[in-house]
């Protein structure tokens, strides 16, 4: 006779979960290593009280049923899946966390956080309360009401940005129901936010659970290697190659296949340039690693791109800033060789898919390529050597600082953290002007040092997402690299940093406004409409003086350690001491060039903007005709 335990569904969740693992090349590790929550009508007599009785217990406290569920308090939703996704990320996906909401706004927020989820392909739980299923009252507080349909709540907002999404309508359908979702967690290809929205009536109701429910549970990741015959087409299409160029994506780091790659391009010597995603695929000074490619990335990796005869995409999705809008890979007969574990990115643009696991399908390659000794010509080498190193000049003359007691530029500011850190530190940043200055001058030391949340570029993300990657890497320094545009969007989880002693370090770079979309609406005959933080003029734009906004003061309120910089010499030293502080400790810092872009050297490859087509203001007039040159360059690779 099978054993049972009587347990609500909340409670049977919460131990389920407890006692999930994944494991790959023999290790394993604990799949949901901790729940974020904020709580309200809609989960804290389900959830809550499960997390009390599967939780932490204080010293002297009754020890849990083993394995405990640590939790930890947001203060914001959206915020909660950026932690949970940073502590994926940095886990390589094999490890995450769950967050739970109550009903309503609580349930809405998560949408932001599961799409940025889906889109990177990063594994989260999201448990939103839902309205009763039984429908004792309704409506209920905070439902929404859909006339036309009974069974739909505002978590159905969830089902677009989710993988997998179900409604626990019943307790003994929470089985099937989380086992599925742990399947999805669990595989390399469908990754990404999973949904179970659970009715806060029957999450509080009990059943009598199957004892094996709760025994510990291993979900292999697989690492599938390569198709014969897609394997010796690749290598046919390599060894006919003149001027290839591997384009590195996030793929890489999920598959830890970093030190394939890099074997793979010693045998071979072709260039490597990497997506944002994917930067630190190579170490900077790899003589391979040609940096950046796209929109943001550097001349010597774009100019490859632009001869290419044959692309390798590994474990890249091919966005639109990565191609240029269509307009970077110009070759005549250019082909494209996609190895990459999802069929579907396997087939863009065309290319010959080699569908497989990064780090299997580049062992693979490399060892059908060394046995034939393919190696392209000296003179390629030589000729992406030289850009690289006149790149890398640029670079030192972007990072140097002249004058120490002026205010830096934000090239500078990198500059001085270049000189800080070590292959020991992680560098957090996801959308304003920064993204495209890393991209193109950050010397990458580590595998993970560059954690660059590019594929939904979400503003808001980067500080809970610091908090995410420490929880992952106790003993590693994190830096939020955050503008003052991204900084107002979700500053909040700084209070959660404090509250839990997570050492973050937050570099606030003050250029008052949003510095990226002020350059691209000024290229696009916008005029910088709208971007600027100062106040209102007499013609009712906002461009009068800066706003009397203390940033500075306003983290420090929120019980952060604050260090304020002048001059680049007062940089170096506050990124010093916040380096080695055992506090959470934010670095502020206000920029030159406040109304222009950053500095930085400028794009170079096109992305496609469009801008209007009739206007009777010049700048609209003249961004058109440039548009329109770039758009006669853009090709579909067929």
């Amino acid at each position: 006779m099978t054993s049972t335990s009587r347990l609500t569904v909340a409670q049977a969740l919460v131990r389920f979960l407890s006692a999930q693992f994944t494991e790959r090349d023999g290790v394993r590790h604990r799949l949901i290593g901790a729940t974020w929550g904020i709580f309200g009508h809609g989960n804290v007599a389900g959830i809550g009280q499960a997390l009390v009785e599967y939780g932490t217990v204080p010293s002297g406290g009754t020890p849990p049923t083993s394995p405990a569920m640590p939790y930890h308090q947001g203060r914001n939703e959206q915020a909660m899946v950026h932690a949970a996704v940073g502590y994926a990320r940095q886990s390589g996906r094999l490890s995450t966390h769950a967050v739970t909401t109550s009903i309503g706004p609580g349930a809405t927020n998560l949408v932001t956080g599961a799409a940025l989820a889906t889109v990177n392909h990063l594994p989260v739980l999201l448990l939103p309360g839902d309205v009763f299923a039984a429908r004792p009252a309704d409506p209920v507080l905070q439902q929404l009401e859909v006339p036309y349909a009974g069974d739909v709540s505002v978590n159905d907002c969830l089902r677009p940005v989710s993988k997998y999404f179900d409604r626990i309508t019943r307790p003994e359908a929470l089985i099937p129901s989380a086992l599925n979702a742990i399947r999805v967690l669990t595989d390399p290809v469908e990754t990404g936010a999973v949904t179970l929205a659970l009715p806060q009536d029957v999450q509080a109701e009990a059943y009598d659970w199957p004892d094996e429910l709760f025994a510990e549970r291993i979900w292999a990741v697989r690492r599938p290697g390569a198709d014969p015959t897609e394997l010796a087409e690749a290598v046919r299409a390599i060894r006919s190659a003149r001027r290839p160029l591997v384009i590195a994506g996030g793929g890489v780091h999920h598959s830890r296949a970093e030190e394939a790659l890099a074997e793979f391009a010693e045998v071979t010597r072709i260039p490597v340039a990497s997506t944002q995603a994917g930067k630190g695929s190579l170490r900077h000074d790899h003589p391979q690693d040609v940096g950046g490619v796209g929109h943001t990335g550097t001349a010597t990796a774009d100019e490859l791109a632009r001869t290419a005869d044959l692309v390798i995409g590994v474990g890249t999705r091919y966005t639109d800033f990565t191609t240029a809008s269509g307009t970077l890979f110009a070759a005549d007969g250019v082909r494209f060789l996609n190895l990459n574990i999802a069929p579907h990115d396997g087939h863009k643009l065309a290319g010959m898919p080699l569908i497989a696991d990064a780090r299997s399908g580049l062992q693979e390659l490399t060892a059908a390529l060394d046995m034939h000794a393919y190696r392209v010509a000296a003179s390629y080498v030589t000729e992406y050597a030289e850009d690289k190193e006149r790149w890398e000049q640029r670079v030192d003359a972007c990072y140097e600082a002249d004058e120490p007691d002026v205010r830096p530029t934000q090239p500078q500011v990198l500059g001085v953290l270049d000189g800080i850190v070590d292959e020991t530190d992680v560098i957090i940043n996801a959308a304003g002007s920064l993204p495209g200055d890393l991209h193109k001058l950050w010397r990458t030391r580590s595998r993970d040092q560059y954690h660059l949340e590019y594929g939904y570029s979400c503003m808001g993300y980067e500080i809970p997402a610091a908090i995410g990657v420490k929880l992952a890497a106790p003993d590693r320094p994190v830096w939020a690299l955050v503008g003052d545009g991204t900084y107002l969007m979700m500053p909040t989880e700084i209070v959660t940093a404090v509250q839990e002693g997570i050492a973050i370090k937050v570099l606030l770079v003050q250029n008052h406004g949003y510095a990226s979309i002020g350059g691209l609406s000024e290229e696009t005959g916008a005029e910088r409409f709208g971007t600027a933080y100062r106040h209102r003029a007499e013609d009712g734009t906002f461009t009068g003086a800066p706003l009397p906004v203390d940033l500075a003061a306003n983290a420090a309120s929120l019980g952060m350690r604050v260090l304020r910089a002048k001059t680049v010499s007062d940089l170096r030293e506050a990124l010093a001491e916040a380096r080695t502080a055992d506090t959470p400790t934010c670095v502020y810092v206000e920029t030159q060039t406040a109304d222009t872009v950053s500095g930085a050297p400028p794009a170079q490859a096109w992305w496609d903007v469009p801008v209007a087509e009739t206007a009777t203001r010049a700048s609209a007039v003249k961004a058109r005709e440039l548009y329109e040159r770039h758009v006669s360059t853009r090709r579909r690779h067929l």
